[in-house]
């Protein structure tokens, strides 16, 4: 998995903001969360957004707002899809706004009310814009970038967010913690053999105790979730090499063939073969 499963941004600027342009190969990104709000705005292609259990459709041009500590996921269905993806620290920008961490934002294309959709369309225009500043790469660029992006923050909040007074117990915040030491294994093993017992241990639970947590937070059973990160890097695999299926397979730690091209289409709705012919 090219990121564990909690991601943490290590680009951030002192503003609180990091702006990327991606271009990456259609797929599944499995399951991740991280501190950082992000906004999705593909300007090629249409995906899906899996956030805390509920899907939505993302359409070419389209905003889309997942807030800071939301388990998502998403699945890009063009070949080289392309995404402005802006990532905001809400802890830095308080220095504009000292009580921001307590607004959430709730900025969905599905959900947008008929008196949101005016403004909504005003915050894909703005998006348009840092692609096109993106583009012609003129002298201050960034800096005009970076006005827009707090532009686009200020407007989520007025018309797209409610407030309310977030509660971190310590047990939520060892919860988090423990999930980042077992996703973060996960990513650097996915090739080996992974049992429950070995993750269980990691994090000083029994067996059963340690499926409920890994369930309750993910929304899915831990053995899901690894075979779902191997198969997106047999995908990927896939997709840039000629080397044989089963040993494609077998390199990213699966050796039930069976269950390999069970979850295999589950995830990409096509046998491996068809998946590379694609």
């Amino acid at each position: 998995m090219a990121e564990p499963y909690y991601e943490v941004f290590h680009e951030i600027n002192e503003l609180g903001i990091q702006l990327a342009y991606h271009t990456s190969p259609g797929g599944y990104h499995p399951l991740h969360w991280h501190e950082e709000l992000e906004l999705l705005f593909p300007l090629n292609g249409d995906a899906t957004v899996t956030i805390s259990g509920k899907t939505y459709q993302l359409r070419r041009r389209q905003l889309l707002a997942i807030e800071s500590q939301q388990v998502h996921s998403t699945n890009t269905y063009s070949d080289r899809l392309m995404c402005l993806c802006i990532h905001i620290s809400k802890h830095l920008m308080k220095r504009y706004m000292p009580d921001i961490e307590s607004f959430e934002v709730h900025c969905i294309p599905d959900e947008i009310s008929d008196a949101q959709f005016p403004e909504y369309l005003h915050l894909c225009q703005m998006a348009e814009g840092l692609t096109r500043l993106y583009i012609e790469n003129l002298p201050a660029s960034l800096l005009e970038s970076e006005g827009i992006i707090l532009q686009l923050v200020a407007r989520l909040i007025r018309h797209f967010s409610t407030q309310g007074t977030p509660v971190l117990s310590s047990s939520d915040i060892q919860a988090r913690q423990k999930l980042r030491d077992i996703i973060t294994y996960v990513g650097e093993h996915f090739q080996e053999p992974i049992t429950l017992s070995e993750a269980s241990a990691l994090l000083g639970f029994n067996k059963e105790y340690f499926c409920r947590f890994f369930k309750k937070h993910m929304g899915i059973s831990f053995l899901q979730y690894v075979n779902e990160v191997r198969i997106t890097h047999i995908y990927q695999e896939l997709q840039n090499t000629d080397a044989p299926i089963t040993e494609v397979m077998e390199a990213n730690g699966f050796t039930n063939q069976k269950l390999f091209h069970k979850t295999f289409k589950q995830i990409y709705g096509c046998t491996p073969s068809a998946a590379r012919k694609g």
